[in-house]
């Protein structure tokens, strides 16, 4: 089985080979990439359900039209706040021109836009991402706690694994809904859960898929979810675990920190101004970029 993950493959060359995970750079980081750039009809809104309309050009400066698809789409669309809250993962249309559209719910203050696209003629994905404003009065919150266990709805995901700094670790996300297995999940986007993970700090984006896949007669329908994922640095990450059963997807969400991140003694030093009470779970952490040998065995 291989695992796969949509990551930005324009640094490969900076990297030194495969195995220099540490220093790898998660996608997300900037605007533009390799000749794409990722541009938006505009930066500013108002609160509540918005259209956002944005292209992506390529090294002629003209919008893409051609994609290669992943996980089912042509274009994965992340929008997050920047203190982490009002994620959402949207699936854009497209014109034959290349103008993307896509509705967002939209709360007051400063988010983050992906694009997460592997242009047609382009050697791998790449994760595009762009800032814009909401108007209002922004009332930002603090990061969540770290736990192991998230609820949504009736549904409670829990966490186990550790993350660690260039090494590679397996993550298990075991779905229950009210304290019983759940062992029907349905297929979204090709997979039995969907993972995206962000760098607190500066939303460095990680898109990973879980191991194995609906069909190929090993991979069970739940209740476990198994991702294998490697941080690029120490630090902490939020989570975000997309999943669906009877019909609807469900989001839960985590705050990680990586295993040596959260090493005893270290609560002073990591994220005070969160609280020390995110320590003592730090051992639980997940996840970003790996092997890029996997993603090309899934090819």
């Amino acid at each position: 089985m291989s695992t796969h993950v949509g990551h930005d493959h324009s640094n490969h060359g900076a990297q030194g080979g495969h195995g220099a995970h540490g220093g790898a750079l998660p996608g997300g980081l900037s605007v533009s990439r390799d000749g794409y750039t990722l541009e938006l009809a505009a930066t500013v809104f108002a609160a509540g359900v918005q259209t956002v309309g944005f292209r992506v050009t390529g090294p002629d400066a003209r919008p893409v039209t051609r994609f290669e698809a992943e996980h089912d789409k042509e274009l994965h669309f992340i929008a997050v706040r920047r203190d982490t809250a009002g994620f959402q993962h949207v699936h854009p249309v497209r014109d034959a021109e290349g103008d993307w559209s896509v509705e967002l719910d939209l709360t007051p203050g400063d988010w983050r836009f992906f694009a997460d696209v592997h242009p047609a003629g382009h050697d791998g994905t790449l994760t595009l991402g762009i800032d814009a404003a909401v108007a209002g009065a922004y009332e930002p919150q603090p990061l969540p706690e770290a736990v192991t266990s998230a609820r949504t709805g009736e549904y409670t995901v829990a966490l186990d694994g550790e993350l660690r700094p260039a090494e590679a670790s397996e993550l298990t996300l075991t779905v229950s809904r009210n304290g019983r297995p759940v062992t029907d999940l349905q297929p979204y986007l090709s997979a039995y859960g969907h993972l995206v993970a962000l760098r607190v700090g500066d939303l460095g984006y990680l898109h990973v898929h879980p191991e194995g896949e609906p069909g190929d007669r090993v991979t069970a329908a739940g209740p476990h979810i198994a991702f294998m994922a490697v941080a690029p640095t120490a630090g902490t990450y939020r989570l975000f675990l997309d999943f669906q059963h009877e019909g609807v997807v469900r989001t839960a969400e985590f705050t990680v920190r990586t295993a040596e991140a959260a090493g005893p003694g270290h609560d002073s030093h990591q994220a005070p101004e969160h609280g020390s009470h995110a320590g003592h779970h730090g051992h639980h952490g997940p996840q970003v970029q790996h092997s890029h040998q996997a993603h090309h065995s899934h090819h």
